[in-house]
């Protein structure tokens, strides 16, 4: 599982003009990979290291400050460039495999008490965010 951590002071995901999912206070926007061998304790992994990671600013986390967490789930992140000029999608895992494994990262998330708007699996969305720093990291688990 590969995720993309933005800290942001705002973000929305919309499908159809429609916003889906929305944040509109300092919180992360997480652009969310699964790959072939996921399970539900690598989404619990994912979740906890979301929920703890301590990238907002003041040196907090998500976990001790109640901030926001915006979940899109982005295949394309294990999209190989290794040859040729278009990418390979082979190391995502496909739909039936993935979107339980993306809820199963936000049902962990609220379980943990955090508010998680989430986009909608396999549409396509338009992501739009204000970048808090700018302050992105990536974390594989």
């Amino acid at each position: 599982m590969k995720a993309v951590i933005t800290r942001v002071t705002g973000a929305s995901v919309r499908v159809d003009r429609e916003v889906v999912g929305a944040i509109d206070r300092p919180g992360l926007l997480v652009l969310l990979g699964v790959t072939h061998e996921d399970t539900t304790a690598t989404a619990d992994t994912m979740a906890r290291k979301i929920h703890e990671l301590r990238i907002l600013r003041d040196d907090r986390s998500v976990a001790d400050s109640d901030a926001p967490v915006l979940v899109v789930s982005q295949f394309t992140l294990y999209g190989s460039t290794k040859k040729g000029r278009r990418p390979s999608w082979t190391a995502a895992a496909p739909g039936p495999v993935a979107e339980p494994l993306v809820d199963a990262v936000v049902a962990a998330l609220r379980d943990r008490g955090v508010e998680v708007a989430t986009g909608r699996f396999g549409a396509m969305m338009e992501v739009a965010s204000v970048n808090d720093g700018p302050f992105t990291v990536i974390v594989e688990i």
